[in-house]
């Protein structure tokens, strides 16, 4: 196979960081592109001079070797599902999916199948989040104590009035903790470990059109001992750098957007900042690593290497994102891990107090 054919389906806001990396790269070759709103897949199509639908099953009867799901959240079961069916590999944005029994059934089938599924985290990849993970692994940071972590957005409710499935339970999943705050969440689980538990809140304190959740915040527990903070809001009066920090008995490490401060007794402060900045694609605070996940993904494909950020992994953060809906639910009850919630679990409606 000297290229992989691939296809995009969803031409929304960040299909933007998918195409650029697909279109410049050696080993794939874009066959077609895909979007509900005909004239948005008509842009795109002939924006990258590529055949558009508005169907994905039309996508997969192309026979692709992969699909990139940009789709709104909801819908990322059912398609990752339905490739998987036909040996159509799959690279899917975060969330997964708005349940815990709807990824599980993503990953069932592309075990069954017998083909790839990777989740985005592209931020694991950033310099900064290397670096901690290295640090925190290697043991220089002596016994983690805590951690903490802060994403204070903006998003008002003309950003919600935009769009026809932002803010809702059934299609979105939830608020700022599945949407804004899932990047962060994703960082601090996979740098700090397995959970033990959890105790968590949620509330929609400043949003009249939505009746999911614009603040939360949770107690962790981890099962290293140590215990972590969670905030998150997204009607701050604008979007700050998110941050997260590791705290252990020999130092400190303090995560800003890109940047990590590492602080280790007896050794000399360092700061970790991105080698190179490319020129951003959509948002900055996407990142700016979706290429090298790409680039992993298409390598897995490619070599029979597993994914490194696979189902598997990219579950992790939908657990902690609805086990603190659970929580937050229930009178803040205690949320053990693993984490599987009931079946048809869904959180009540949040309207403004």
């Amino acid at each position: 196979m000297s290229q992989l054919k691939v296809a995009v389906i969803g031409c929304g806001n960040v299909s933007v960081v998918h195409l650029p990396p697909i279109v410049e790269s050696e080993v794939a070759k874009l066959i077609a592109v895909c979007d509900t709103k005909q004239d948005r897949a008509k842009t795109t199509g002939e924006k990258y001079n590529v055949p558009w639908y508005t169907n994905y099953q039309d996508v997969l009867d192309l026979k692709p070797d992969a699909i990139h799901i940009c789709t709104p959240h909801n819908t990322h079961a059912e398609i990752t599902i339905a490739a998987a069916k036909r040996g159509i590999h799959v690279l899917t944005e975060k969330p997964m999916a708005v349940s815990l029994a709807d990824a599980d059934a993503m990953i069932a089938a592309a075990e069954e199948h017998n083909v790839k599924l990777g989740v985005i985290f592209q931020n694991r990849y950033n310099a900064s989040s290397q670096a901690t993970k290295e640090v925190v692994q290697s043991g220089q940071l002596g016994k983690i104590l805590g951690c903490r972590m802060f994403v204070t957005w903006n998003r008002s409710d003309e950003y919600y009035s935009h769009s026809d499935w932002k803010g809702t339970w059934d299609q979105e999943g939830g608020g700022v903790l599945i949407d804004q705050a899932i990047h962060t969440i994703d960082l601090m689980q996979w740098v700090m470990g397995e959970i033990d538990y959890l105790e968590g809140s949620i509330d929609n304190r400043n949003h009249e059109l939505i009746d999911v959740e614009d603040v939360a915040e949770a107690t962790i527990f981890f099962k290293n001992g140590a215990i972590g903070s969670l905030y998150a809001c997204n009607y701050y009066s604008y979007d700050a750098h998110v941050f997260l920090e590791i705290h252990g008995e020999n130092g400190i490490i303090r995560v800003e957007k890109d940047d990590a401060l590492i602080k280790i007794k007896g050794q000399e402060d360092r700061l970790v900042t991105p080698d190179e900045l490319p020129a951003t694609l959509g948002k900055s605070y996407w990142g700016v690593n979706h290429k090298t996940q790409i680039d992993q993904f298409y390598d897995a494909i490619l070599n029979d290497k597993e994914v490194e950020i696979d189902g598997h992994a990219g579950r992790k953060a939908l657990e902690v994102v609805r086990a603190i809906y659970y929580s937050g639910s229930n009178d803040i009850c205690r949320v053990k891990f693993p984490f599987q919630e009931p079946t048809g679990f869904t959180p009540p409606s949040l309207t403004k107090r």
